[in-house]
């Protein structure tokens, strides 16, 4: 039975591993390793410590469609559509640019329902909290170390982190990129922002006309939803929730400030454009180091082989685009280099 390994559970890991689990006959052994605490990547969905049905997306906020990719990828919005996973955004997002013929969709659920979904489908043995720190080859195998426990050995494996994270591993690794590749993967950059959620008590009203708005006249804040209207989900039961999503500019400048710090500059912020806003109960603080990608890897079909064989391969969307189309492409790629060696 070949061992297969995923690394990171977001969009294009998720997807990865549900496609690698559709489309092989043959038994494997799946797993999917994450060094956060949950799944979603930078589709993560935050719940209120005093109740979990109070949750928040601190990373993408809604899903936007273009007719390309429509007819593209349309098995993917149908089966995410048919399971209620995606409906469309009918909330009013103030300053939202909208291009002809585009569809936007929100999660109900929260964003990370999606990657929930693909890693259910998969039926692989998901992993959190698990570093990788160090690829090496032994024996036409690939051993596999993490900051804690033992190493594990893999006959493939899929990168899916964000590039600067692949380009840290220690190991054999290291030399398997080739100078080519090597100057490739170190002109990807991203952008850097923080995204703050705020959690209220049930029955706490935020009296805004709007679901989300986009902020162009603050030096801190670039987009603020109210994330329970956004999603259509207002309930008595359960507390509002609010993200607030940083300008870039203040997310480089901030970047290596601690979150207190930043989570009070936010605040002060905040008031200008909300005033008065009532209390929140909790709040979540998330630093996007790696949010969106600004200079994707030149030449790549959606991926890099990094080794034949055994194979060893990155996707995401450091090789394609920062959207959910841009990761369904990455990991199509990968399924399409994968099939030779599965």
């Amino acid at each position: 039975m070949a061992r297969v390994l995923v690394v990171g559970a977001g969009v294009t890991g998720s997807l990865c591993a549900a496609l690698l689990r559709r489309q092989t006959s043959r038994p494997l052994y799946l797993a999917v390793w994450d060094k956060a605490e949950d799944s979603g990547g930078r589709m993560t969905t935050a719940s209120s410590p005093h109740n979990p049905q109070c949750t928040a997306d601190l990373g993408a906020q809604y899903i936007t469609c273009t007719p390309h990719y429509a007819k593209k990828h349309q098995r993917f919005y149908d089966e995410l559509l048919a399971h209620g996973i995606l409906r469309p955004l009918t909330s009013p997002i103030e300053g939202m640019v909208m291009k002809e013929g585009d569809c936007n969709f929100v999660a109900p659920q929260g964003i990370s329902s999606i990657i929930k979904h693909y890693l259910k489908e998969s039926g692989a043995e998901v992993y959190f909290r698990h570093r990788v720190t160090q690829i090496n080859l032994r024996n036409d195998k690939w051993e596999v170390s993490k900051q804690t426990g033992s190493p594990e050995q893999f006959d493939l494996i899929v990168l899916t982190m964000p590039v600067p994270q692949i380009l840290q591993l220690q190991g054999d690794i290291t030399n398997l990129i080739s100078e080519c590749q090597r100057q490739q993967l170190e002109a990807v950059s991203y952008s850097s922002r923080y995204a703050l959620g705020l959690f209220y008590e049930a029955g706490t009203k935020i009296d805004v006309p709007w679901a989300g708005q986009y902020i162009t006249s603050n030096p801190c804040i670039r987009f603020v939803s109210i994330d329970n209207k956004k999603r259509n989900i207002e309930s008595s039961e359960i507390g509002p929730s609010l993200v607030i999503h940083t300008t870039v500019p203040f997310g480089v400048t901030y970047l290596e400030h601690s979150i207190e710090d930043v989570q009070e500059l936010i605040f002060q912020q905040l008031e200008n454009i909300l005033p008065g806003l009532p209390q929140p109960i909790a709040t979540k603080c998330q630093k996007w180091r790696h949010s969106q990608v600004t200079n994707a890897a030149a030449n790549c079909p959606g991926q890099m082989t990094l080794h034949h064989k055994p194979f060893l391969a990155c996707g995401g969307d450091g090789f394609t685009q920062s959207n959910f189309d841009g990761c369904i492409t990455s990991a199509l790629c990968v399924l399409e280099a994968l099939k030779n060696y599965i």
